[in-house]
């Protein structure tokens, strides 16, 4: 998987935190309080995740509303899965990671493995 580039990141930050069908002139307003961006560009890029397979979209009147295919999580996981098929050595670069955590991230992990843990004695 692909890091999202920085356009198709903002685009995509904004409709995961909207959790919303969402026009592209929303999109460009909320962008344009920070920085100037056109319609256009906003646009293509909208085009470009959708035929990436990132957002859905569905006529709305006269314009289109995207909304993400995959939450934010899961793009997070999908990326840190990606990071690790980098490695020779996957319980290293794990027990790096781990080394590098919180307390309350470390509590999150240890839930997330019972969860899963659970998931695979079910299946």
């Amino acid at each position: 998987m692909r890091r999202l580039g920085e356009l198709e990141a903002e685009i995509m930050d904004r409709l995961w935190a909207w959790q919303r069908p969402t026009t592209v002139r929303e999109i460009v307003d909320d962008i344009n309080d920070h920085r100037p961006v056109a319609y256009t560009t906003v646009m293509t890029v909208a085009t470009i995740l959708y035929n990436k397979g990132w957002l859905l979209r569905a006529k709305e009147g006269r314009a289109w509303v995207y909304s993400p295919v995959r939450s934010r999580e899961e793009y997070t996981a999908a990326l840190m899965e990606d990071a690790l098929r980098t490695t020779e050595d996957r319980p290293a670069a794990l027990a790096h990671f781990v080394e590098q955590m919180g307390p309350e991230e470390v509590g999150a992990l240890r839930k997330a493995l019972r969860t899963a843990g659970r998931r695979a004695g079910q299946a």
